[in-house]
């Protein structure tokens, strides 16, 4: 059984942009700081878990990419239900996306697994079970996303090579298997809160469109494995309008390879800055 490491103290304020506010830069440094001690002293998962914060300073881990560009990616599938209607919706549109797949579930439902790259789309590593790493100690962590993407890679024949942690959260263990394995982790500037079980198509709408930009990340669910029975529907209801504003913008809309992420994505960039591909 693996055993935690001692929590390490770090000036949080030190991390955070020179030309934030003293209190935003305070309210945000206690969040890190709760978030390290509960997680064994790793700081990272707090910066992924905190959006404008993640947005700042890992941009590219954040999903930003070229700004005429929007990534579309969904997670926690393969589902028998959502995902073939999924994936005729997007066929009709024309449109390709990233699917972040659980691995236990591309083995019970190998066919519909095997649909999703077999009609252009990217496939990622989501984990083997949706279960928060954070809780788990590095050897079952890295067991988790090396069977995950053992299994993705077999039942559809396409090696992965993206990676978004349950929750948006990972540790140090999990960064670095995701390394090893040559998964890039990325997580979403934009997302529908489509796992409620009160999510309707206007709320899921009008979530996404609430801080989605050209460059952003869509986070959709083409499931109800760890989420409301049936919130999928709401997601099918609001996609057609997600796509069709995007197109208004001007914005192509498609998978994480077309995006335009360049760099190491767990890097900072100086001074906060957020950094566009020309």
């Amino acid at each position: 059984m693996d055993s935690p490491s001692p929590v390490r103290r770090v000036d949080y304020l030190d991390l955070l942009p020179a030309g934030w506010g003293k209190t935003i830069k305070q309210a945000y440094a206690r969040q890190l700081t709760r978030a390290a001690v509960a997680t064994a002293g790793h700081p990272f998962p707090s910066v992924a878990a905190i959006g404008p914060l993640r947005r700042r300073l890992l941009p590219r881990l954040a999903g930003v990419g070229d700004p005429r560009h929007v990534a579309l990616t969904f997670d926690d599938g393969p589902h028998p239900d959502a995902t073939p209607e999924l994936l005729d919706l997007l066929a009709r549109a024309g449109v390709r996306a990233t699917f972040f797949l659980l691995g236990r579930m591309a083995e019970q439902l190998p066919e519909v697994a095997r649909q999703i790259v077999d009609a252009g789309n990217e496939v990622g590593v989501h984990g083997y079970e949706h279960r928060l790493l954070l809780r788990h100690g590095p050897a079952a962590t890295r067991h988790d996303i090396g069977r995950a993407t053992a299994a993705i890679t077999a039942v559809t024949g396409a090696r992965p090579l993206w990676w978004r942690p349950p929750y948006g959260m990972a540790n140090a263990a999990a960064l670095l298997e995701a390394r090893r394995l040559g998964l890039r982790p990325v997580l979403w500037t934009a997302w529908g809160r489509d796992w409620t079980r009160a999510c309707t198509p206007d709320s899921v709408y009008r979530s996404v469109l609430r801080t989605l930009e050209g460059g952003g990340t869509i986070l959709l669910h083409d499931s109800d494995h760890a989420a409301a029975p049936k919130c999928w529907l709401a997601m099918l209801g609001a996609l057609p309008a997600i796509l069709t504003t995007c197109r208004a913008r001007g914005l192509e809309v498609g998978p994480l390879a077309e995006h335009g992420i360049t760099g190491d994505p767990t890097r900072a960039d100086r001074a906060g800055r957020v950094t566009r591909p020309h």
